[in-house]
């Protein structure tokens, strides 16, 4: 699976661009037409980006310019690659064009101004989702000296992160390949990453479940305990879907940790249970339960690992959600190899 364009250029630090004839004020940071074009190919939310990214760039340049560069390098050009250091598979190339876009704002004396011309171009070499091997680079870099520096790390923490994520997706998807069943994520992100880490999962070729509270809903056991059983649950958020921003396509999710709590889910309606914590001959059983209705949709959690997810797969479940995913998932081995000034 592969997201996004291979070859997308963007230039940063642009103080305006030439989009279909038509010239594109610039705001405070203005983001690239190619950047734009390359977050919306990917279904990535710009302004979720950019959020993110000046969140980063407000960190690293909380105290100042990039005093080191500036002091080292000022006036000078350079280009360089990103390379892969072990293999995996990219995410958030775009997001790195984001850095370069907004890095302007955050350059004092020393580099280029904008109407000297862009400060960096920026290449993506593949598309997000690519599998890569070691060596092979997946960006291109090229401009003024003090602005690459300074972006570096920002842009590297990005995408050696979602990268990491990327490659973990893509082991499980892989795992279970053939089965049926589809690698989900959970809302164990990250706080202000979300989206991207989200996007990270699709990269690797997994599916991604609620985005947030409210565009479905998950009963859960403390919900059960509240509501008064899992029947009483179902009914209180079922009345409650029309009020929602979904409506009544609101799905409803139950989750379950015994074959008997699935019976009670189905007889309450519930079409789609979350089987949570059991083992592989509990799960057989509540997935030959569950198929005795239509349109059952059925998703394992909890103590799920990469070497028991085949078998888990090939009990008939639709779903394995994930958690280590977004929360545990170790970085990509990435860097910046200067190519020469």
């Amino acid at each position: 699976m592969t997201i996004g364009a291979t070859g997308v250029t963007g230039t940063a630090g642009q103080a305006a661009s030439a989009m279909n004839g038509t010239t594109v004020a610039a705001g405070p940071g203005p983001l690239a037409p190619a950047t734009l074009r390359a977050l919306e190919g990917a279904g990535l939310d710009v302004a979720d980006v950019v959020r993110a990214v000046r969140a980063a760039l407000d960190e690293d340049f909380r105290y100042g310019p990039d005093v080191t560069s500036a002091a080292t390098v000022a006036g000078r050009t350079v280009s360089a690659d990103m390379v892969a250091r072990e293999a995996g598979v990219v995410a958030g190339l775009p997001v790195a064009q984001v850095v370069f876009d907004l890095l302007a704002d955050y350059l004092g004396d020393g580099t280029q101004t904008a109407a000297a011309g862009p400060l960096v171009t920026v290449t993506a070499l593949v598309a997000d989702g690519t599998a890569v091997a070691p060596g092979d680079a997946v960006l291109r870099v090229s401009g003024d000296a003090v602005a690459v520096l300074g972006a570096e790390r920002t842009m590297l923490n990005f995408v050696t992160h979602l990268s990491g994520i990327a490659s973990a997706t893509r082991q499980w998807a892989d795992a279970v390949a053939g089965t049926g069943a589809v690698v989900r994520d959970t809302r164990k992100t990250l706080p202000g990453l979300r989206s991207l880490q989200k996007y990270a999962v699709r990269c690797g070729g997994g599916e991604n479940h609620r985005m947030g509270l409210g565009d479905a809903a998950l009963v859960k056991d403390n919900h059960v305990a509240a509501a008064g059983g899992i029947a009483a649950a179902v009914r209180a958020v079922r009345a409650a879907a029309p009020s929602t921003p979904i409506g009544a396509d609101l799905v409803i999710e139950v989750e379950c940790d015994s074959v008997a709590q699935v019976r009670e889910a189905l007889a309450a309606g519930a079409r789609f249970i979350l089987l949570d914590n059991m083992p592989v001959p509990v799960l057989r059983e509540a997935v030959a339960t569950a198929r005795a209705y239509d349109g059952v949709r059925l998703e394992a959690s909890g103590g799920l690992r990469l070497a028991n997810a085949r078998e888990v797969a090939a009990t008939g479940v639709d779903y394995l959600a994930v958690g280590g995913l977004t929360h545990s998932s170790p970085a990509l081995d990435l860097g910046l190899d200067y190519r020469g000034a």
